[in-house]
């Protein structure tokens, strides 16, 4: 008669086995069912099937997506392209123009430049339409514009252009920087210089203003003072004068100050004071 605890264990290892084959195999079809999919932060994942981009796109985060999927991460953060280009102005000098091109991708066109441009679309759509944009732009300027006060304007003209080149592809033009700009030496030279004598003139047609206002004050002033004397001249006359000397001697009498008064000048009439010593 077989032992019961043996009829046991038997049992329970093909319990045990049965288990376990049933986990594999749950394991395996929810493999064949769905795949993990991990999008890191500023990116979107494009899906593809066998090659073919599907058109989902998937946000940050962690998916379940179907087997047989594949994921494809494009960067949507603000991106920064530099470049140093040797272009020619208005009249053909060839100058350097060093620019930073700040873009981004839009994510509600990822699968569409996956699918028509493909993940290196910086090296194939946006650094050959910067270049283009440049000469484009410096082309319609000469270069002591573009050495002094063109800048912005250059820069504002790259970036429409690169927006109505790349915009309808999904890169977002965030803005143009020029970084500097690299004249010949001569040119740069004689452009300095010209502004050296610029700055000189503006000086010197200051310095004639305030010396002319100066002599106009002057002027002024001394007009004043030739009116004034005028005029107090025409005002005094002997009678006005006797007047004054009459005044002045009854205020000397009332004054508490010893002094001698004698009444009666030869020439004018008015009185001589002596002050006792």
């Amino acid at each position: 008669m077989a032992d019961p605890r043996e009829i046991y264990m038997a049992r329970k290892g093909r319990w045990l086995q049965r288990a376990i084959a049933a986990l594999v195999g749950g394991l395996v079809a929810i493999g064949l069912v769905t795949s993990i999919a991990y999008v890191p932060a500023g990116h979107v994942g494009v899906l593809t099937l066998f090659g073919r981009v599907t058109g989902e796109v998937l946000p940050e985060g962690t998916h379940l997506i179907l087997p047989f999927k594949t994921n494809n991460r494009l960067a949507i953060r603000t991106q920064e392209l530099k470049e140093t280009a040797s272009v020619p102005s208005e009249e053909g000098l060839i100058i350097t123009l060093d620019t930073s091109l700040l873009f981004r991708l839009d994510p509600l066109k990822a699968a569409e430049i996956y699918q028509k441009v493909g993940p290196s679309f910086v090296d194939v759509v946006v650094e050959p339409n910067l270049r283009s944009a440049i000469r484009a732009a410096t082309s319609a300027h000469n270069a002591n514009a573009l050495y002094t006060g063109a800048r912005e304007k250059v820069a504002n003209q790259v970036q429409k252009d690169l927006e109505d080149h790349l915009g309808p592809r999904g890169i977002i033009i965030e803005s143009v920087l020029l970084r500097d700009i690299q004249l010949p030496a001569m040119l740069k030279t004689s452009i300095e210089a010209k502004q050296q004598a610029e700055q000189d003139a503006l000086r010197m047609t200051f310095i004639l203003q305030k010396e002319t206002q100066e002599a106009e004050r002057k002027r002024i002033e001394a007009q004043g003072i030739s009116d004034f004397q005028r005029i107090i001249t025409q005002g005094l006359n002997p009678m006005l004068l006797q007047w004054k000397g009459i005044e002045a001697t009854e205020k000397l009498a009332n004054s508490t100050n010893s002094k001698l008064v004698l009444i009666g000048s030869p020439r004018t009439g008015l009185p001589i004071i002596f002050e006792p010593k």
